[in-house]
């Protein structure tokens, strides 16, 4: 099976701007910020100031606890609160390098996205560095799946989506779940993922040096955090997973940024599994520019199309017909 592949072109003066302030503000923050205890325990309590990222007005959530980890349903504007486990939902996975992030810091995008779906979005803030490794962060991902089978769910109506490190648990969630037993979901949605912890072509590739903000030589000290020291295996990578077993899949990333690397290659192995793949890259969009759609206004047009992908899974009704 061939990958499709689809590219989005032109960008906006204001995106043009707000890619000239990543450049000088936040790439040589992300550059140089010591990656110790106490700098990643104060980086996780960052969450509390995106809270000035307000929800698109008409959103509603809903809180929901877990074990070790908070998440909550999310419903964009126009999507109705629903009494009983039925129907298409979102399950999302936020980013942030497994470092920072959470319910705030995403609840505008994942609004949005809900209201291009239609369907309600239920929102996991996993736990992080430095209170857990990647282990710990995949298992409460499979627990958050679990909980939305266990609520009535079908599986072939829950769409696992996530960005950067929630687009790398995208895929690596999904495909413990049906190592232990589970079915497997209806479809995946993944922006700018990172899927290969073996970095060595993304170190190698000319987007290195045109990322917009994020330090590619870092991701090597990130994998040794994520891996509590041991040694890196091709199994902690979801690109090396069993993926003939996962459904089908859209992914998007920018051109120029560093991740497009692990993007197109999750692309090309999902593809050659036999997963219906489409892979589409934005001009010289930065990384995860959808939650930055407030300057990058492709952004809103790459979640509607996100959202109209949503809309096409099919229902279990329709399924089973």
């Amino acid at each position: 099976m061939d990958v499709v592949m689809e590219s989005r072109s032109g960008i906006g003066l204001p995106a043009r701007v707000f890619l000239f302030l990543l450049r000088f503000w936040l790439r040589p923050l992300m550059r140089y910020a010591p990656f110790t205890p106490r700098v990643l325990r104060h980086a996780a309590r960052m969450d509390t100031l995106t809270a000035v990222m307000l929800a698109p007005r008409g959103t509603v959530k809903v809180p929901v606890p877990f074990d070790g980890f908070p998440a909550e349903w999310v419903y964009g504007p126009g999507v109705s609160r629903r009494a009983d486990g039925t129907g298409k939902v979102i399950l999302y996975f936020h980013g942030g390098g497994f470092m920072v992030g959470g319910l705030r810091s995403h609840r505008r995008m994942i609004a949005r996205l809900s209201a291009a779906a239609g369907v309600p979005a239920l929102s996991v803030a996993y736990r992080q560095l430095p209170s857990t490794t990647l282990p710990g962060t995949v298992e409460d991902c499979v627990a958050a799946y679990r909980y939305l089978l266990d609520q009535g769910f079908a599986a072939e109506e829950i769409i696992i989506a996530g960005d950067s490190a929630g687009g790398f648990l995208t895929f690596a969630a999904p495909l413990q779940a049906i190592g232990e037993g589970l079915p497997a979901p209806g479809a995946l949605v993944a922006i700018s993922p990172l899927t290969d912890l073996d970095h060595a072509a993304k170190l190698a590739h000319p987007n290195l040096r045109i990322d917009p903000f994020i330090p590619g030589p870092r991701l090597p000290e990130m994998n040794t955090l994520l891996l509590g020291g041991a040694a890196l295996d091709p199994l902690h990578s979801p690109v090396n997973g069993a993926l003939a077993a996962l459904p089908p899949t859209l992914i998007h990333c920018g051109s120029t940024e560093i991740l497009r690397v692990d993007a197109e290659l999750m692309a090309e192995r999902l593809a050659a599994a036999g997963v219906p793949v489409t892979l589409v890259v934005w001009e010289r969009q930065p990384h995860v520019f959808q939650i930055f759609a407030d300057f990058c206004r492709e952004g809103l047009v790459s979640l509607a199309e996100l959202g109209a992908f949503i809309r096409e899974v099919p229902a279990a009704a329709e399924r089973a017909a």
